[in-house]
């Protein structure tokens, strides 16, 4: 949950709209010079640091769970970044830092997510890191995360029987009520309708 007061925890209040491009960097189209580095990191590992290769492995595998999962163009989901996203411009992350921090993301949508954290994973300070972020992905890392979530709430709204407020715990949000707040901020409508809506149209 987000708490701006306590060391800008992502997740609650989001104030405008927006996406997400590290998911579906990793979801829709692996880099294979990403994906073939760490495997070459884990093959380096292996005699010397076996935990540090198998640790390597796990990041590959999750990389190619995540590329067999359906297109999110194939599903009605609220777009990865914002409509005003533009080109990359200078003053952003480095590719490696865009996809440590969104991968970093993905995998922890269950739980509370803080800048200091995400900052530490692209090797930069807190500061430095929000901006350079916004400048690559258009939004704020807050922002970012909880498109991310609402996205996540999206996939299993479609693809689970699950309740909302099991949803909700999923994503990292307090209850149903949140997720209700924020999601009906970025897609327009309540989870309960649009969910009845679309489950009949992708069926």
């Amino acid at each position: 949950m987000l708490d701006r007061s306590n060391a800008h925890i992502l997740t609650p209040a989001y104030r405008g709209g927006a996406s997400a491009s590290g998911e579906n960097r990793s979801a829709e189209a692996i880099d294979p010079d990403y994906l073939l580095g760490l495997l070459n990191k884990a093959q380096n590992a292996l005699q010397n640091d076996p935990q540090d290769a198998r640790h390597y492995l796990d990041r590959v595998c999750r990389l190619l769970r995540q590329a067999s999962r359906p297109q999110d163009s194939s599903l009605p989901l609220i777009p990865s970044q914002p409509d005003t996203h533009q080109a990359p411009q200078a003053g952003g992350l480095a590719g490696w830092q865009l996809r440590e921090v969104t991968a970093y993301v993905q995998n922890r949508l269950g739980r509370p997510l803080i800048v200091e954290e995400l900052a530490l994973v692209a090797s930069l300070s807190p500061g430095h890191f929000c901006r350079a972020f916004k400048v690559s992905v258009g939004e704020t890392p807050h922002a970012y995360v909880i498109r991310q979530r609402i996205r996540r709430a999206q996939r299993l709204m479609l693809e689970t029987g699950n309740s909302l407020s099991d949803i909700a715990s999923a994503c990292g949000l307090a209850d149903q009520a949140h997720l209700t707040r924020l999601f009906k901020r970025l897609v327009g409508t309540t989870p309960l309708l649009w969910r009845r809506t679309w489950q009949r149209a992708v069926a």
